[in-house]
């Protein structure tokens, strides 16, 4: 079984409440500085419900394991060819944030490096056979990130 972004960042959630109940580490952010979790995950929500959307409306396949419908490259795509799980980091970052510990915030980072490593790559090899010569273009022109 293959574990799909949102259900991992679903389980990075679960284990960041657990890492903050069971082992918080060092309070870094005292309650009343906690809020400031609220940006980087409102704008995680952003990107995740634009990039989202984007798919939808032209009707091509969002799921990270299935062949891909269309190669997307406007709107945020023209920024960054991954604003979904940019957006998946920021959300997770601003729950870190939000619970002002420590080892929370590791859960972030470690979402980060499977989707840089794991599902992003699997990803750029299915756009890269289905789409050649155009997403080659695309992936020079507009980087991974930001």
């Amino acid at each position: 079984m293959k574990i799909l972004p949102p259900q991992l960042a679903l389980i990075g959630l679960a284990a960041m409440a657990l890492l903050r109940l069971a082992a918080p580490g060092p309070i870094l952010l005292p309650p009343v500085w906690r809020g400031a979790g609220l940006l980087p995950g409102l704008a995680g929500v952003v990107l995740l419900l634009a990039g989202s959307t984007r798919f939808r409306r032209l009707g091509t396949n969002i799921r990270t394991f299935d062949e891909p419908g269309v190669l997307v490259t406007d709107g945020l795509f023209r920024v960054t060819r991954n604003p979904m799980y940019l957006g998946f980091v920021l959300a997770l970052l601003g729950a870190g944030l939000a619970m002002g510990a420590l080892t929370p915030l590791f859960v972030p980072v470690a979402f980060l490096i499977v989707a840089n490593a794991w599902y992003i790559p699997f990803e750029e090899r299915a756009l890269e056979a289905k789409f050649g010569e155009a997403y080659a273009h695309y992936r020079r022109r507009t980087r991974r990130w930001l």
